[in-house]
């Protein structure tokens, strides 16, 4: 598995997260541990030092399921801010969890219910760090 890289600020609201779902049943302890090994094992930045091929929270992110062929745009939010309906989709979730931290042109292996795929960063079409807006 490839390190992930973090910006300091998007760690710290991610582990905080994490807490708050495990206090309101939102997460499993599983996959609260799971999500905060993968933390752990971060290359962490300052915001202003993150590359700007990198997903972070609140990217925009197309992505490729590579056997279908498929393409979609999603948003990495918080819990708080997740619509399924518009695309922004919880870190919490198994695909955000999976993208985080990672580049365009990454392949990751996800396992879905109906079995192992594989999915690919196209581009990330907004990047608050790449914006400047070193607080979202």
């Amino acid at each position: 598995m490839n390190r992930i890289i973090l910006s300091s600020l998007d760690y710290k609201r991610i582990y905080d997260s994490i807490g708050k779902a495990q206090d309101t049943g939102a997460i499993s302890n599983n996959e609260a541990e799971s999500l905060a090994a993968e933390l752990e094992q971060a290359k962490i930045l300052e915001p202003q030092m993150m590359p700007h091929d990198v997903v972070t929270m609140n990217s925009k992110v197309k992505i490729t399921f590579v056997k279908s062929g498929n393409q979609i745009e999603l948003k990495i939010v918080y819990p708080e801010d997740a619509d399924i309906n518009q695309n922004l989709i919880s870190i919490f979730s198994p695909i955000a969890a999976a993208l985080i931290g990672y580049k365009v042109g990454d392949t990751i292996d996800w396992i879905v219910p109906s079995g192992p795929t594989s999915i690919k960063i196209d581009e990330i079409t907004y990047q608050p760090e790449a914006a400047g807006q070193f607080d979202l």
